[in-house]
């Protein structure tokens, strides 16, 4: 069954259609007539159509190779019985489709016996060469054919030898080029006929195993059982797809096994054709993909880490974060939480050792922060100097704070970096991932729960709660508000009386310029929005606004009847830091006409700690134009004396938290005196806020303070209200009659 099978896959490359049959017989002339002759001729032939059989068997058996074909005398008959069959057939069967099928049929089998090309060829020969003798007898001109016959076919022998040797040679080339380019692939072969269940792998193949032949087996258990288990259902599913006609071929990426157990990365390709009588085979290759798979995966590390660290980055973190959100929804769930770490202060160690000491620190940072961490625990770093921690299967929140106060403890250990010594801190912001069993945006809740850490006093941690939801929400629509307060009108300036306190009654001197925002029917506190003006960046062209409408107002009351009266305006950071702050304010004076030395510009202790080029040679030059400079809060922070020397300051103002206690707290009467007699001393005029007692405005009195405001005098009167006040016709709040306009307001020192 297997050779018929073989020689009806051969017939398929090797059968003649009807047209090249045609051709050929045309060719050689054959007619009908030479079909009749040779039929008449048959009979005649017989006996030296046996004859000739005889004596060629006898003459093969000479030769050695033809010999070891016909040692077996039972073969030897039965292969002369089948010559003389054809013969007698060669004389008496028409050349159609059957006599065609016969004799490609007994050319493959002597091709499969072994019989060489020439024994076949000089076989023919022979015969026509008795043939001939027999025919025509001997003569001059059957010899002379005879003699010619051999010629002819040795000729056909040598080209026929041509003809193969050819063909051997490009099929031999053929197949180094394919050898060559399968080398250079790297690629191992396969073929697996799956009816069978028989596989063949090339040696390729089984050498990127490390593994030799004689351990596998001819089947495909030798190529399954190797498959990683979580890459064999994926292998096994491709397969079917492909064929199921899914798929136009076999690609699939899996793990295979070594010979010493470890896992190689391959790609497999193949395609399934249908062999005769409907038997599929499916044959392809296998190549190593370890390095381009190593790569990959690094690259996706890379892109999932932080390159200083090693932690998760913030995808990373999110793929965390949606893996336990998940998990929470689960029956059973236990707590979960996510801690949002922000270092305190860690620009100051960037801007004053560097950013290479400062990645040490982060580094340092994040080892202290992950042995904090419980297993199964989670560190990323989000960015900058900031860590998320995911601690996932908590008993309760009270664990999450737990972890932050061990963050936190770690922290605190000095860190020792070559010969600083630096003091680490940081703020942490605690919040579920489900409050109430409602999901929220953890991240989003753990910045604000941290915000609210930073602004307890830093270095310690805080729970997210609704209150502090409610209040962002706040904080964003006072923001999306105020950034159209503007359009709106709604901004408006306050101002509130500074007094010379010389005399036995308080004279109006000045007045500090103060913003108020009106919106939708209620006054919004300094302290809410000044804070999101800052933040925003609005401040500047507000603050420009300000200075704009207060010169321009008080400008009108100079004009009006008090000329000596000054304007106190106070000043933003982000103002300070701007190069062209200075020229903008002398351009505002200009087309104002208020005269430089009518404004105050008030600063906090907090902007001269900045202590930057920029801020110092800003405001000497607002100096220079003859503008009065004014620490405002002073006592409140944090600044040396040596500020009150290097700055071009003119007056300070004892901060209201201070007078608020005065004169019956010893300890705030004591801090007021020694400001004011500070003052004194350096030539600086002194100012006193919050007044709001006449005990108070006594002792001050007392101490040769000579200005101060508070509600004790006024409180922040709109530009009409303040005029009735200038007019003299209402008096201070604390006063049962108007000022003496009449007497001359005294300069302020400098």
């Amino acid at each position: 069954m297997g050779n018929e099978q073989e020689f009806q896959d051969l017939l398929q490359h090797i059968a003649p259609d009807p047209d090249e049959l045609h051709q050929r017989l045309r060719f050689l002339g054959w007619r009908q007539t030479d079909n009749e002759r040779l039929s008449r001729c048959a009979q005649r032939a017989e006996h030296a159509n046996q004859h000739f059989v005889d004596t060629l068997y006898q003459q093969l058996a000479d030769y050695p190779a033809p010999a070891a074909i016909l040692g077996d005398p039972a073969t030897t008959e039965r292969l002369k019985q089948r010559q003389a069959d054809y013969y007698r057939g060669l004389w008496q069967s028409p050349l159609d489709e059957a006599y065609v099928l016969e004799r490609l049929r007994i050319g493959w089998v002597h091709q499969h016996t072994g019989v060489d090309l020439k024994w076949y060829l000089g076989a023919y020969r022979l015969y026509l060469d008795r043939l001939l003798g027999e025919l025509l007898g001997s003569s001059v001109a059957s010899d002379c054919f005879s003699s010619l016959i051999k010629k002819v076919f040795f000729d056909i022998g040598l080209a026929l030898d041509s003809y193969g040797a050819a063909q051997r040679k490009a099929l031999q080339d053929s197949e180094a080029r394919y050898a060559r380019a399968m080398r250079g692939a790297n690629d191992g072969l396969w073929e697996w006929q799956l009816e069978q269940d028989q596989l063949y792998l090339s040696e390729r193949w089984i050498r990127m195993l490390d593994l030799d032949r004689d351990s596998l087996s001819p089947t495909s258990q030798s190529w399954f059982s190797r498959v990683h288990g979580d890459d064999l259902p994926g292998l096994r599913q491709a397969i079917d797809n492909h064929l199921r006609g899914l798929t136009p071929f076999l690609n699939h990426e899996y793990r295979i096994r070594r010979q010493d157990g470890s896992y190689l990365w391959v790609l497999v390709r193949g395609v399934v054709e249908i062999c005769s009588g409907g038997l599929r085979r499916m044959a392809g290759s296998q190549s190593d993909i370890s390095q381009r798979r190593a790569a990959e995966e690094q690259l996706h590390h890379a892109a999932r880490h932080d390159p200083l660290t090693g932690l998760a980055n913030r995808a990373r973190l999110g793929e965390l974060l949606q893996q336990a959100m998940q998990r929470q929804q689960r029956p059973g769930a236990r707590e979960a939480a996510l801690l949002f770490i922000d270092l305190d202060r860690f620009k100051l160690i960037n801007d004053s050792l560097g950013h290479q000491t400062g990645d040490r620190v982060l580094v340092e940072v994040a080892e202290r922060l992950s042995h904090c961490l419980r297993p199964g625990d989670h560190l990323a770093r989000f960015g900058g100097d900031e860590f998320v921690a995911l601690l996932d299967d908590l008993a309760c929140m009270g664990d999450a704070e737990r972890v932050a106060q061990r963050m936190l403890d770690n922290l605190h250990v000095p860190l020792k970096l070559q010969e600083q010594t630096l003091a680490i801190s940081a703020s942490i912001g605690i919040a579920a991932l489900q409050e109430s069993g409602q999901p929220l945006d953890p991240l989003q809740a753990a910045d604000l729960a941290l915000y609210r850490a930073k602004s307890a006093g830093k270095a310690q941690f805080a729970r997210y709660s609704n209150e502090l939801q409610q209040q962002a929400q706040r904080q964003l629509e006072l923001q999306n508000a105020l950034a159209q307060a503007g359009m709106r009108h709604e901004l408006h300036l306050a101002y509130q009386p500074i007094c010379q306190l010389d005399g036995n009654q308080p004279q109006l001197i000045g007045v500090e310029a103060l913003l108020r925002w009106q919106h939708e029917g209620r006054v919004v506190a300094p302290l809410e929005f000044i804070p999101c003006l800052e933040e925003s960046g609005e401040i500047l062209a507000v603050g420009d606004w300000v200075l704009q409408q207060a010169c321009s107002q008080v400008r009108i009351w100079q004009r009006t009847g008090q000329p000596h009266l000054r304007c106190s305006v106070n000043l933003s950071s982000r103002q300070l830091q701007q190069s062209d702050f200075a020229a903008r304010v002398a351009d505002i004076l200009q087309r104002t006409g208020l005269p430089p030395s009518s404004l105050v510009l008030e600063i906090t202790e907090s902007q001269l700690m900045e202590d930057s080029a920029q801020n110092l040679a800003c405001l000497r030059e607002l100096a220079s134009f003859g503008i009065q400079l004014a620490l405002d809060d002073f006592g409140t922070g944090y600044s040396s004396l040596g500020y009150l020397k290097r700055f071009p300051l003119h007056i300070i103002k004892v901060d209201k938290s201070f007078i608020a206690g005065a004169p019956q707290d010893t300890e705030s009467l004591a801090i007021s005196r020694a400001i004011i007699g500070l003052g004194h001393s350096l030539g600086l005029a002194v100012v006193a806020e919050g007044v709001e007692k006449q005990a108070q405005l006594d002792f001050l009195t007392s101490e040769g303070c000579h200005y101060a405001q508070g509600f004790w005098f006024s409180r922040p009167r709109s530009p009409q209200e303040l005029q009735r006040l200038l007019s003299g016709e209402d008096c201070f709040d604390g006063l049962r009659s108007p000022q003496d306009e009449g007497k001359p307001t005294p300069e302020v020192q400098t």
